[in-house]
């Protein structure tokens, strides 16, 4: 059983100034260690309340955890499969980044067997970050190293691959809009980008600072694009209406290096600030532009890479660089 780390209490969330903008103790935190150590496991997703799967990245394995129990386990992928993300489908499938070997991998938990999609090009080498089209026909994702953004049809196993036109951007976080329309975040370069997912054609927006490094972004519902800038230390939006771009200085500055992200049904903004210790999980309200005041990650976390919201236990999930999975409560 995976020795877990309790929740916060309401006191200790005041002690610690970790009350929400909604009241004290109201966004609590809690973490499970993952037993196989330093395999970085990241990029849990929530699938029932019995039900988290997440990547060993370090450890070529999909790890499995039941919260109620705090049970672990694991599928082994072979050597150098380095596992970057993976998401569920509805039907149970896991489907994760073959980061190290250029394809993306399919697990079926009740057959108990692991199939790959290579990429087919050799040029393709490192499947990133995946998502879901709206019903799950169509896996978007990400190529970092690679410079492209890929498509695979899942019926037909089909992949098309889209090179970015500007060199080197290293295409990182991806969300679909609520208007079907992929965003990527380019993380080499002060960029993100849209991508017309009849079309396939690709737009790229240029922000307003050199020196801006976008790495994980969210689409709200009214079709605003916010991004998070690891380098200066500020949450952006950019509005594909009107073209303008807005900036906020995080709460820890410059110095805050935000990195994973979520976004919930009230159109919350959930973000961990990666460069103070013990890191910082805090909360952005988009409607009225304020933030929520953050709470301390119990372990440190040492890095929070990617998160998952899921809306019926208004929880966000997330994996930490100090070898634990988490999950946040929302107020």
């Amino acid at each position: 059983m995976g020795k877990w780390i309790a929740g916060l209490t309401a006191a200790m969330l005041l002690a610690s100034g970790g009350a929400s903008a909604d009241g004290p103790g109201e966004l609590e935190l809690k973490e499970w260690t993952v037993p196989w150590e330093k395999t970085r496991p990241r990029d849990p997703f929530y699938e029932s309340e019995t039900s988290v799967w997440f990547a060993g990245q370090r450890g070529n394995y999909l790890g499995h955890l039941n919260p109620q129990t705090g049970k672990m386990t694991k599928v082994d992928l072979g050597p150098k499969a380095g596992p970057h993300n993976l998401i569920v489908g509805k039907n149970g499938t896991v489907w994760y980044a073959g980061n190290l070997q250029g394809y993306i991998g399919r697990y079926d938990p009740k057959a108990g067997e692991v199939y790959k999609i290579q990429m087919p090009d050799d040029a393709a080498k490192d499947p990133h970050t995946l998502i879901f089209n709206e019903d799950e026909s169509i896996i978007w994702f990400t190529l970092q190293g690679s410079n492209m953004v890929g498509k695979l049809t899942i019926a037909t196993e089909e992949v098309n691959l889209l090179t970015v036109e500007t060199p080197r951007t290293r295409p990182y976080g991806i969300r679909m809009g609520p208007d079907g329309t992929i965003w990527v975040a380019l993380f080499a370069k002060p960029m993100i980008m849209s991508i017309d997912p009849e079309t396939m054609q690709m737009h790229e927006v240029t922000l307003p600072r050199e020196e801006t490094r976008p790495r994980r972004l969210e689409v709200t519902s009214d079709g605003r694009v916010w991004y998070v800038d690891f380098r200066g230390g500020k949450l952006g939006v950019y509005d594909p209406g009107t073209l303008k771009i807005r900036e906020w200085a995080l709460p820890s500055g410059k110095k805050a290096r935000p990195y994973g992200t979520a976004l919930d049904d009230q159109d919350r903004i959930w973000f961990v600030e990666t460069g103070v210790k013990p890191n910082r999980f805090v909360g952005f309200d988009t409607g009225n532009e304020t933030f929520i005041e953050g709470v301390d990650i119990t372990s440190g976390g040492g890095s929070v890479r990617h998160m998952h919201y899921d809306a019926e236990s208004q929880t966000v999930w997330f994996g930490t660089d100090a070898n634990t999975i988490g999950k946040a409560k929302l107020p």
